[in-house]
Parts: C-alpha cells; structure tokens; sequence
C-alpha cells in the first residue's frame, strides 16, 4: 500500500502559482490546495510502495523553482 503523505509548501513570494503549476505538470499528488498561514500551498501525495519517502519528495517536489520550505507530515493509520 502506497504511503499517504501531506507536504505543505512555502514559496518564495510571487511564485506561488507558477509553483502549483508546476506540481500539477508533474502530476504526482493526489490533491493540491492554495492555504493561509505560514505555508502557501497544501499537497496531499502517495508516496509509490518501497520508494523512500525523503528521496522521492527531494527528487520529484523540492527541485521546484520558487520553492523556500516544505514541511512533510507522515500518515500511518486511516480511521
């Protein structure tokens, strides 16, 4: 089973569309929303089963230009 995980995304300021654009030519989260608050965006992303999380979210999210800080929150039980 693929691992559910929330990143959300802090952009460098006025890149905050062309950062989801860019997610969403990827095509790699589940679902992707614009926040308020200390982060800009909220992606939600299935981590493919035996990847690394870390590795994966380095090599297919945070090589984004305009991207300043991402905070990953793991998930490990759906109720």
């Amino acid at each position: 089973m693929a691992t559910c995980v929330f990143i959300q995304i802090r952009c460098t300021p006025g890149t905050t569309y062309q950062v989801a654009e860019e997610i969403a030519l990827r095509e790699i989260h589940s679902e992707l929303y614009s926040t308020s608050g200390d982060y800009d965006l909220l992606m939600k992303l299935y981590i493919p089963d035996g990847a690394d999380v870390g590795k994966y979210i380095n090599e297919n999210l945070l090589d984004i230009k305009g991207i300043e800080r991402s905070l990953t929150t793991m998930t490990f039980k759906v109720f």
